[in-house]
């Protein structure tokens, strides 16, 4: 059994969030760089590479990438081995305070959904664990923006829709969304499970990076017609038009009852953040 502080937790999330918020992942940057190249559209184009040009700014000032530094979704993969010294919730609540404080990140979280009243930290974090095999704690802090997470829907289809009754709700969802959640977008789609299953599983495909296709061939393809179907509809880069709406993709899916078929998608903006590290 391997004791680790809760001290370390929150030393942790609080230098997750000031990344996350700062640098975007190597695998979205890759994909971003890759659409500047092969965008024909020369407005698309030129709006991607000041998208482009913001970004590395961000980084060489210790900036935020985006004005909306988000809600604070911290993932953490517990080993079974790992016994945590102290209080596991109040320590990344406390990282994220710290944080969000240290890197002068907006604080966006209302303690109530109706009131309105702004709890000046950012905390309560969005918390979600997952206890694996072995004696390391992996956290990745992913903070979501609501430019994006606003236009995520969720759909309790029927068997009978099937595989393209999910393109359709898919496709669908991006059009409506339209330039609102400043596209090019990622989206992470949860397939089966239960009506809230299903919406974790949209969150947590944001997670896989964008060059890493599902190992399962019937589910890769999926998501290359998805991401084709997409492109296809000429919404582009803010919404100017071209070939570059959706840098990405990922689905994750689980069993579900016979009578249903439940899909979500969460939508992401170009800026998605995320950034982990293994303690």
């Amino acid at each position: 059994m391997r004791t680790l502080s809760a001290a370390a937790i929150t030393d942790a999330v609080a230098r997750l969030c000031i990344r996350a918020n700062t640098l975007l992942p190597e695998d979205v940057d890759r994909a971003l760089e890759w659409a500047c190249h092969t965008e024909p559209w020369p407005l698309a184009q030129e709006t991607l590479e000041l998208l482009r040009r913001n970004q590395d700014r961000a980084w060489e000032r210790k900036l935020p990438i985006c004005q909306d530094t988000g809600m604070a979704c911290v993932f953490v993969e517990l080993g079974q081995e790992v016994h945590i010294q102290g209080n596991f919730e109040e320590a990344v609540h406390e990282g994220v305070r710290r944080g969000y404080g240290e890197g002068y990140l907006r604080k966006s979280i209302v303690a109530d959904p109706l009131r309105r009243v702004n709890t000046e930290d950012n905390t309560p974090a969005s918390i979600t664990v997952r206890i694996v095999p072995g004696d390391q704690c992996a956290i990745t802090v992913v903070p979501k923006g609501f430019g994006s997470e606003n236009m995520s829907r969720l759909a309790m289809l029927k068997p009978a829709d099937g595989v393209e009754g999910v393109k359709r709700f898919v496709v669908e969802t991006v059009r409506l969304a339209g330039p609102n959640p400043c596209p090019p977008v990622v989206l992470g789609i949860g397939i089966g499970g239960s009506f809230d299953k299903v919406a974790a599983l949209a969150k947590h495909a944001l997670l896989r990076p964008l060059d890493e296709p599902n190992p399962d061939p019937f589910y890769e393809k999926l998501e290359d017609e998805l991401l084709d179907e997409i492109n296809a509809l000429g919404i582009g880069p803010q919404g100017f038009g071209g070939r570059t709406t959706c840098l990405g993709l990922a689905v994750e899916t689980a069993p579900t009852h016979v009578a249903g078929l439940p899909v979500a998608v969460n939508v992401s903006c170009h800026v998605t953040r995320r950034a982990t590290e293994v303690l």
